[in-house]
């Protein structure tokens, strides 16, 4: 009798746990992370390998959310899937040869998921200076928000690293190619336009550039430092604006 009452407590216990490990994840914030997809970046360095990378070493490091990575790189079905340009129309809203772009493959497949945070991971080049830039969308209700997220990330991306913090730029100041907000009719990086993600908090990181930070980027232990000191403050950012 009490062999079986024990092991009837047991299976309630484990019962309850589970069921309280469900409630909580349902609870979780959902992150998508977006590495840049780009192979022609530099003479013996790819952007793609060292956004994934750094995207890797985030999601690996505690605390835990509901995280995704969304990356084109190697699916054929799509034009410009491990090339092209963020803020160029062929390159995203363009059909090709009966194809969506890898830009288009990633947003979608980011809004199926409803985050309540995107991160895109991207490397710079040509800029000569060993430092960190973030971008944001300009004019959407959560620009403010935004601004605090990726001012903060770049902080700590400098603090763990020799990277100088550049702060934050909006999309619409950039100069680049010729995609256009929809609503607002400036320069915009695509991935951040509220009219193609759906996620209310979008920043773009802009880390080290391709030459002048090569060594740290091409660097396992420079790859973790830059992961980790990105969830480490999206964390403590997430819990302050008590995200649900």
């Amino acid at each position: 009798m009490k062999r079986n009452f024990f092991f009837a407590l047991l299976s309630l216990l484990i019962f309850i746990e589970s069921f309280s490990g469900i409630s909580e994840g349902k609870k979780k914030v959902i992150i998508v992370w977006q590495p840049s997809h780009q192979t022609d970046t530099g003479k013996d360095f790819s952007e793609a390998a060292t956004c994934s990378a750094i995207v890797e070493a985030a999601m690996k490091t505690k605390p835990k959310f509901k995280e995704y990575k969304v990356w084109s790189l190697g699916k054929e079905e799509y034009h410009h899937a491990d090339s092209g340009s963020n803020t160029k129309i062929s390159h995203t809203t363009a059909m090709i040869d009966g194809k969506i772009s890898g830009y288009t493959y990633e947003l979608q497949e980011s809004n199926k998921l409803h985050p309540k945070v995107f991160i895109a991971i991207h490397n710079n080049g040509g800029t000569k200076r060993n430092a960190v830039w973030g971008y944001i969308h300009y004019g959407d209700q959560y620009e403010p928000d935004n601004r605090e997220l990726a001012g903060r990330l770049a902080k700590a991306i400098s603090a763990a690293t020799n990277l100088e913090d550049r702060g934050v730029w909006l999309d619409s100041t950039t100069g680049r190619n010729d995609y256009r907000c929809p609503t607002t009719g400036k320069l915009s990086f695509y991935s951040l336009d509220e009219n193609i993600n759906t996620a209310p908090y979008r920043v773009l990181m802009e880390i080290g550039d391709n030459a002048v930070s090569r060594e740290l980027l091409v660097s396992d232990e420079g790859r973790k430092k830059i992961g980790e000191a990105i969830k480490k403050e999206l964390a403590v950012w997430i819990k302050e604006k008590t995200i649900d």
